[in-house]
Parts: structure tokens; C-alpha cells; sequence
């Protein structure tokens, strides 16, 4: 079992950069794709990117590509999520996933295993 917890969420301002972390109980953290999702009131839950286990690939929303960044510590079973230029847009609820690379279709909700129990994003206009 895989337990992981978003830190690092909070109220800022358009324009601002925020960096979410997602620390997994797992010392297979670096066997799993890690993604982060995002769910805005009443919608559902979208996918914002996701990198692989190795941290060689990445993949983007366009709704956030080229100002959203994932990375991975393996070493410290940790993920991350940098914010840059955020947008009123961006207000949600940020989830960390972990999923096994056997799994695939990376892009979808159901590739994910394990989730976290969120954290709020809150960006004033």
C-alpha cells in the first residue's frame, strides 16, 4: 500500500509561482508514474501531467504547459509540481497519483493506483 500527501497548496495571487510536493510512504516510489491531477468546484477531475518513473519523460496539459513543471527526488520519494504564471483558472484542488508503469494509458485516472488526499489551490485575481 502506497499512502501519499500533498503539501505546499495556499491563496496567492495571479502572476505568483507555487510549488506543490507529494511525499510517498514507499520505498518504490521510483517503480511508479507519478501525476497530479486537479479538480475545480463541480467539474471533474482533470489531468494537469504526469512523469514517469524515471523522470525521463513528462507530459502536459495545454492548459498548463510551459508554465507548469513535474519533477521527481526518487531518492526522497518525493514529487513535486512548480506553478509559475498562475491564473485565476488554476483554483482547485491539487491530487498527487502514483500508478504502476505496467498500468499505461498514463493520461487517464484509471492508471493511478494510489492517491493523495489533496490539497487546495487558491489564485486571486
Amino acid at each position: 500500500q502506497v499512502q501519499l500527501a500533498e503539501s505546499g497548496g495556499g491563496l496567492v495571487q495571479a502572476g505568483d509561482s507555487l510549488r506543490l510536493s507529494c511525499d510517498a510512504s514507499t520505498r518504490t516510489f521510483s517503480a511508479h508514474v507519478m501525476a497530479w491531477f486537479r479538480q475545480a468546484p463541480g467539474k471533474e477531475r482533470d489531468l494537469v501531467g504526469f512523469i514517469t518513473w524515471n523522470g525521463g519523460t513528462s507530459y502536459y496539459a495545454s492548459s498548463v504547459k510551459g508554465r507548469f513543471t513535474i519533477s521527481r527526488d526518487n531518492a526522497k520519494n518525493t514529487g513535486y509540481l512548480q506553478m509559475n504564471s498562475l491564473k485565476p483558472e488554476d483554483t482547485a484542488v491539487y491530487f498527487c497519483a502514483a500508478g504502476s508503469r505496467s498500468n499505461g494509458e498514463y493520461g487517464t485516472r484509471a492508471a493511478y493506483d494510489y492517491w493523495g488526499q489533496g490539497t487546495q489551490v487558491t489564485v486571486s485575481a
